[in-house]
């Protein structure tokens, strides 16, 4: 079991440095990387010129605790992308690339960056 694992997150850690190979992060427009464990998720939106994160939000943030009772679903990612976008504007951030982190673009991730898109965020 442990072996299985452990070659699960190899593989991600693979397909993440394919990604991140064209995916950078410049001052006009941050990478939004996504991670996710099996109980929360958390964003953040980073500019790797200066290697500063510039807005961030996870399942476990205080603000969200109320809202989110179990950051393991979907509904959680979709509370996070929201507030993420919300702080990104606040910030003056508007556009990003995204960065999925080597996940497969689907359940949780999707529903992250569907709704900090729907909150004003281009990618």
């Amino acid at each position: 079991m442990a072996n299985r694992v452990s070659e699960r997150i190899v593989r991600r850690h693979r397909r993440k440095r394919r990604v991140r190979r064209r995916v950078v992060g410049t001052e006009q427009r941050p990478r939004l990387t996504v991670f996710r464990s099996h109980k929360n998720i958390y964003a953040q939106i980073i500019d790797d010129t200066a290697g500063r994160t510039l807005a961030a939000a996870s399942s476990m943030d205080r603000e969200l605790r109320p809202a989110v009772p179990y950051g393991g679903n979907r509904a959680a990612a979709v509370v996070v992308g929201q507030k993420l976008a919300e702080r990104a504007l606040r910030a003056g951030i508007r556009k990003v690339v995204f960065d999925r982190n080597g996940y497969v673009f689907h359940g949780r991730i999707k529903e992250l960056a569907e709704a900090a898109r729907r909150a004003g965020l281009e990618f």
